[in-house]
């Protein structure tokens, strides 16, 4: 673990001026002298897939912003099965109801491995108190979460089996900006879309028989002008 300070972070020390907290906007309308009160450490650090970065109902003292991977929110059912209810990327900002409440509302797991700052929300707190731009932004973050949120529901949750993964695929290479990325585990992927890993397994199997999935390496390629049209239908 890398301990900054948010002055360091700010003026792009550390290699920070080419990280998510620097160009993703959460402390970039801030000023120099917004810091000179300020001592709060960030600490960077990395975790390999499947950890843990926080459990649900932990004592929520942190924002976590994503340098690098991709980590799962999670929610555990009634009948013992987790629900991913949420994605967060590179530049995002999770743990946002640190802000409001005691406790976390999700588990945070890695679904790669990852690169995270650890933000301590007093900081925040008094920066967006005494700067209106990070108020702005944080209200932004909140806004986009929500967004998130019912697009996850209104796009993953529901529709046939094959529609639900095509708005997955979808989703993962508007995010990566690219046609092809690596794919989650069949367990997670049956998570996100509200299915058996058995059901997932054979969307998956099917989509590579019809060529939307193409391997390539440890990556599939996807057509998606043909997954567009699943949408569609």
């Amino acid at each position: 673990m890398k301990v900054i300070t948010l002055q360091e972070a700010w003026e792009g020390k550390e290699n920070c001026i080419n990280c998510s907290i620097r160009d993703s906007a959460l402390f970039s309308g801030l000023n120099i002298c917004d810091f000179e009160f300020l001592h709060n450490p960030i600490d960077q650090f990395t975790l390999p897939a499947g950890s843990t970065l926080y459990h649900i109902a932990n004592d929520a003292n942190y924002l976590y912003t994503i340098r690098s991977g991709i980590i799962k929110l999670q929610q555990s059912l009634p009948d013992g099965n987790q629900r991913i209810v949420r994605l967060g990327f590179k530049a995002d900002t999770i743990g946002l109801e640190a802000l409001l409440e005691p406790g976390y509302n999700h588990d945070a797991v890695a679904l790669s491995d990852i690169q995270v700052c650890r933000i301590p929300v007093p900081a925040v707190n008094e920066l967006s108190n005494q700067n209106p731009e990070l108020y702005k932004e944080l209200i932004s973050r909140w806004n986009m979460a929500l967004n998130d949120a019912d697009n996850w529901i209104t796009k993953l949750s529901t529709g046939s089996v094959k529609q639900r993964m095509a708005n997955l695929l979808l989703k993962l290479a508007d995010k990566f900006d690219t046609n092809k990325c690596k794919l989650f585990s069949r367990e997670d992927i049956g998570f996100i879309l509200g299915v058996t890993t058995e059901t997932a397994s054979r969307t998956i199997a099917e989509f590579k028989r019809n060529n939307l999935l193409i391997k390539q390496g440890d990556e599939y390629i996807f057509d998606l002008k043909k997954i567009e049209s699943i949408v569609r239908s």
